[in-house]
């Protein structure tokens, strides 16, 4: 029985773009059809989407909520929980986010899992997974616990090759560990996710810059910059090529230097899928420069214009697969609290606008069709994450996730307007387009701005890494 039937004359899906009614029945989409194609009985409600653009939800791959915030000569706090970030993700169009479960000393990889879920269940509006996160020295047996966890649907796990900042001594994987994950990562259908910089030469930074007093934050892309890019992605592939059936997920690229490891990877056959972040696509260095400059910030650093037009370049042949937002939502005092090049606060409140962002950066002046920017902001993430097709398709049996983008709704992106963080690093940015309807499996979350989400409607996702992926056949 159709409960719901969206009507809308363009209508982005697996097969391209037309006028299609979209029939949905509980938590499900029953059926796309050609408008009036179906017989709806009484009762059926019909959503008309006449002159604006309907697209699967959303799909942020790289989120962290309730997440450890290091305080300069300070307690580390925690930033903000799902139910706020989830909430602002949902007035942005976003339906899905995956965040992280980080595993520690003295602890197992099902304990960590089962400490994630009580802090999200009934804690996020929308639906949601975790990457497995590991650190420092690995015990002997722990390999073995992720090869179950792989197996019992949590198949992405989180690797450093950096220490990242010389406070945080212990977050990066030496190379034989490494080597040992990636073993099961083959053996299990998992997938690695790599923060990948060179350690040497970012630590070797940051002794230069402070030896020469140079400690200011808006030095940060001396520190991790595009040379330290160019060596650890070049060696955690070349690792992965040597253990037969490993994939890689490359995160947060930022550099030309990331760009091009990724690209002569895959014109190798190898299975490696880059992630990059709209603060990367949109601003570069110079803009630590601007007053309260560390909210353009995340890690790995901002970097040069040549960079970010790489960036851009690289999805064009499917060198970049995803853009994600690294996510940490907490206040403006809080994301400046830093000042060195040493304990700048990393991530941005930057989920909401995500969407609007890149549909106006890529459809309206760069001319990327509807198709590439749904797969960028959604369906490629569904597809590497092992999500597919139940996320990130308007199609029969997917998960009845829809975001309506209302071009009558074009704005300056202002924060006062926002529903996560008391600042934006995207403050006065005009965007031509903003959701007007986001439908979360079936249920009308967000409608012209007012917000019907409830906490108990967001679910886990298990997931499965398909085939193609691990096999480098898909993007």
């Amino acid at each position: 029985m159709i409960d719901l039937v969206v009507r809308g004359d363009v209508v982005v899906t697996p097969q391209g773009v037309g006028a299609f009614d979209v029939a949905i029945s509980g938590e499900k989409i029953v059926a796309v059809a050609s408008i009036g194609a179906l017989e709806l009985g009484p009762g059926v409600k019909l959503i008309d989407a006449a002159g604006k653009i309907v697209i699967p939800g959303g799909i942020d791959p790289h989120v962290h909520c309730k997440w450890p915030m290091p305080v300069p000569n300070g307690p580390t706090g925690l930033t903000d929980p799902p139910s706020s970030v989830s909430r602002a993700a949902l007035h942005g169009g976003t339906t899905t986010v995956i965040d992280f479960a980080r595993w520690t000393h003295g602890n197992s990889i099902q304990g960590t899992i089962e400490q994630r879920d009580l802090e999200w269940k009934g804690a996020c509006y929308c639906d949601y997974a975790y990457h497995i996160m590991v650190e420092g020295d690995l015990p002997v047996d722990l390999p073995a616990q992720l090869g179950e966890a792989i197996q019992a649907g949590y198949p992405t796990v989180k690797i450093f090759t950096t220490d990242i900042t010389p406070s945080r001594k212990g977050r990066m994987v030496d190379f034989g560990d490494v080597w040992e994950v990636f073993q099961i990562l083959a053996k299990n259908g998992g997938l690695g996710v790599i923060h990948a910089e060179d350690n040497d030469i970012v630590m070797h930074m940051y002794g230069k810059l402070i030896r020469e007093g140079r400690v200011g934050f808006e030095n940060l892309a001396e520190v991790h910059n595009s040379l330290s890019e160019d060596l650890s992605f070049r060696r955690i592939i070349r690792l992965a090529e040597s253990v037969p059936g490993t994939a890689l997920y490359m995160m947060h690229v930022s550099a030309a230097s990331g760009v091009t490891a990724i690209r002569e990877a895959r014109l190798k056959g190898l299975p490696i899928y880059g992630e990059t972040l709209h603060q990367y696509l949109l601003y570069t260095n110079e803009d630590y420069r601007r007053p309260n400059g560390q909210i353009y910030h995340t890690y790995p650093s901002l970097k040069s214009k040549a960079d970010q037009s790489a960036l851009w370049d690289g999805f064009q042949d499917g060198s970049i697969s995803t853009v994600a937002t690294d996510e940490i939502c907490c206040t403006l005092t809080k994301k400046t609290q830093g000042m060195r090049i040493d304990d700048t606060t990393g991530g941005n409140a930057g989920c909401e606008p995500r969407i609007s962002l890149m549909y106006t950066e890529m459809v309206g002046r760069r001319g990327y069709s509807l198709n590439h920017f749904v797969d960028l902001v959604s369906s490629n993430a569904a597809r590497i994450m092992g999500l597919y097709p139940r996320k990130g398709a308007i199609a029969a049996g997917s998960d009845a996730d829809i975001t309506i983008l209302d071009p009558a709704k074009g704005r300056t992106i202002r924060a006062a307007e926002l529903h996560e963080a008391d600042y934006s690093p995207w403050e006065g940015h005009q965007v031509d387009i903003w959701p007007s309807l986001t439908i979360l499996r079936g249920k009308v979350v967000v409608d012209d701005g007012h917000f019907t989400g409830t906490l108990d409607h967001g679910q886990y996702l298990p997931r499965r890494i398909p085939a193609e992926i691990l096999n480098g056949r898909a993007s």
